[in-house]
């Protein structure tokens, strides 16, 4: 007699879970955790980046180690993230003698629970089981997903401008999809959908994690994090990958935080898929530049207040040689001044700005990780907001607003 699973939603809040493994299917499980408000305990030797950012920003906690049956007290729910048997059966008999629900990433016959495949639509989620048959769900799921969207007025389309690869043309496509600023819900249709399709996804450090927890089983997910100032891939690295891929014959996905092209070097890696004769699609997402000020209540132009509004990257000190930014025309405009990558040098970016004339009282704020439950918004001056911001413990990513935006729709 087959086993039928009885479906149950879990309110995890509060409550401790162990996910065992630092790899990629961590990577995807954990946010999905972390967004139920999970007390999430990771053990494993390594992290990728993308996990270490969430470690670094104190959403969870690490123990840099192999597991040891003790990691179990006290949790309600265990997920195994590894791919060694043997090491995933120990978890698992840890989790029996505690009595304690075990997801196995490596064999769902030996769990005695199962990820359901999920879409979110609003306050609504839709977790979906195949009957221990992953494509299954998912395909159900995905069909789920088109109709709610449908019933909201986005009737996902044909693409009619993304070449397929034919018996004929062993060659894949690559497209380059911006995720948005950190909602998972800030996607574009077209971008959710190329990831539906996806068997490769190439994702930033910035792009939503719950987006990564509805790939399809059988996806590849490349982790290209870039933390700021830590460990990254080499830009190479991932121009190789999209490539070799691509000619490999899969359909790639390179998921960016943001736009592609605003700081994204999507540029460079279109250019480097067209001489490898790689065809690219290329859809552009909602930008941080401009979603994290309106998250904060700015906006970035108001009549009578700013009549423009200026993008530039601060990842470079305005003393920096290889700075292309002309700070000095920019504290003489009149409109809004967005700063993106540039918490690091703010002190520097205020002084330059305040050298070359712009008004101390300047209005200005900082919005660190905008759209996302962590969002956090700091209101000051110009003379002042570079040590605000430290005195706040803000940190990347964050998008700095100078102009008097900052205070039009606040009273």
């Amino acid at each position: 007699m087959s086993e039928t699973p009885y479906p149950l939603g879990l309110r995890l809040a509060g409550l401790r879970v162990v996910v065992v493994g630092g790899g990629t299917v961590a990577t995807r499980r954990v946010p999905a955790l972390l967004d139920a408000g999970a007390d999430v305990l990771l053990v494993a030797p390594e992290l990728t980046p993308a996990l270490r950012a969430h470690v670094d920003a104190g959403r969870l906690r690490w123990v840099a180690r192999r597991f040891a049956p003790e990691d179990l007290d006290g949790a309600w729910l265990v997920q195994v993230a590894v791919d060694d048997p043997t090491a995933a059966a120990s978890v698992s008999a840890a989790a029996a003698e505690r009595h304690i629900f075990c997801v196995r990433a490596d064999d769902r016959t030996a769990a005695t629970a199962w990820t359901p495949a999920v879409t979110r639509h609003g306050p609504v989620t839709v977790a979906v089981l195949g009957g221990g048959d992953p494509r299954r769900a998912m395909s159900v799921r995905d069909a789920v997903r088109e109709l709610l969207a449908a019933r909201a007025g986005f009737e996902p389309v044909a693409e009619p401008d993304a070449p397929r690869r034919s018996a004929d043309d062993p060659v894949g496509r690559v497209a380059l999809v911006g995720a948005g600023p950190g909602d998972p819900e800030l996607i574009t249709v077209k971008g959710w959908r190329l990831l539906t399709e996806a068997d490769v996804v190439i994702a930033d450090r910035l792009v939503p994690g719950l987006l990564l927890d509805e790939l399809r089983a059988d996806v590849e997910l490349v982790d290209a994090s870039k933390i700021p100032y830590g460990p990254a891939r080499a830009q190479e690295e991932i121009n190789r990958i999209l490539v070799d891929r691509a000619r490999a014959g899969a359909f790639v996905v390179r998921l960016k935080g943001g736009d592609p092209y605003v700081f994204g070097r999507g540029g460079e890696e279109l250019l480097a898929c067209a001489e490898a004769g790689v065809p690219v699609t290329v859809v552009p997402g909602v930008t941080s530049s401009i979603a994290a000020p309106a998250a904060a209540g700015i906006p970035v132009t108001h009549r009578a207040v700013a009549h423009e509004f200026t993008v530039v990257s601060g990842h470079l000190a305005p003393d920096s040689p290889a700075s292309l930014v002309r700070w000095d025309a920019l504290a003489g405009l009149r409109g809004t001044l967005v700063i993106l990558m540039g918490l690091k040098n703010l002190a520097g970016i205020t002084a330059a700005l305040l050298a070359h004339g712009r008004r101390p009282d300047t209005p200005a704020a900082v919005v660190q990780e905008a759209t996302t439950g962590s969002q956090r918004m700091l209101r000051s001056t110009l003379a002042d907001v570079a040590a605000d911001a430290v005195a706040a413990n803000l940190r990347p990513p964050a998008v700095v607003v100078i102009g008097d935006v900052v205070d039009a729709l606040h009273t």
